[in-house]
């Protein structure tokens, strides 16, 4: 598998930060889209024992089925293999087939940029400030693009989605993983009772 180096800095307010990448010489390689995933495990949830999970994701111009492991929360502590394939539904239908079960049904939207052979990408989720992640060849390199669009590498968060959603709300990462449906709807009751105090 690979190691994916990235990071991640939340509340990023989408219309500004394209300002800055403009300013930075960052190429649209995307616009903003609706992507559609859904999380697998084993009914025992033995992937997400160890850290994995299987994902199918339909970003918009293709379909991708992942197998993502996460060791830690460092630069390095995530891996990935990624498969391109030719249909959403299928793929489901081929992991459901071989005794997985989707845990997650997922909305978000994605928009992707590059600078200097970095990958750069502008996620809303629900329910949550939009955030950036960036994706580069080495921690050097993450580094340099982070300063150039004047992010602040010490305040970079990695590994997955689960730690923007507990900046907003008072949730295990337990719980966040176990939410069947995330979409661009209301905010359910449930979870707006968990909002946290703004400290500012």
């Amino acid at each position: 598998m690979q190691t994916e180096i990235e990071a991640k800095w939340l509340n990023i307010v989408p219309d500004e930060f394209r300002k800055v990448l403009y300013a930075a010489g960052a190429t649209l390689v995307n616009e903003e889209r609706l992507m559609v995933r859904k999380v697998f495990d084993y009914s025992d949830m033995s992937l997400e024992a160890n850290g994995g999970w299987v994902r199918v994701r339909d970003e918009g111009d293709k379909v991708t089925m992942s197998y993502k492991q996460l060791s830690d929360r460092t630069v390095y502590g995530t891996k990935e293999v990624s498969v391109t394939v030719s249909d959403f539904n299928d793929s489901c239908a081929f992991l459901e087939s071989i005794g997985l079960v989707a845990n997650s049904i997922q909305e978000t939207k994605r928009e992707s940029w590059k600078i200097e052979g970095a990958e750069i990408e502008i996620d809303t989720w629900p329910w949550i400030p939009s955030f950036v992640e960036i994706e580069a060849e080495s921690v050097e390199k993450l580094k340099e693009v982070a300063e150039k669009l004047g992010l602040d590498y010490e305040q970079a968060l990695h590994g997955s989605v689960e730690l923007a959603y507990q900046a907003v709300y008072d949730v295990s990462e337990a719980e966040i993983d176990r939410w069947e449906d995330i979409n661009f709807t209301t905010i359910p009751d449930w979870l707006s009772s968990k909002k946290k105090q703004s400290t500012t």
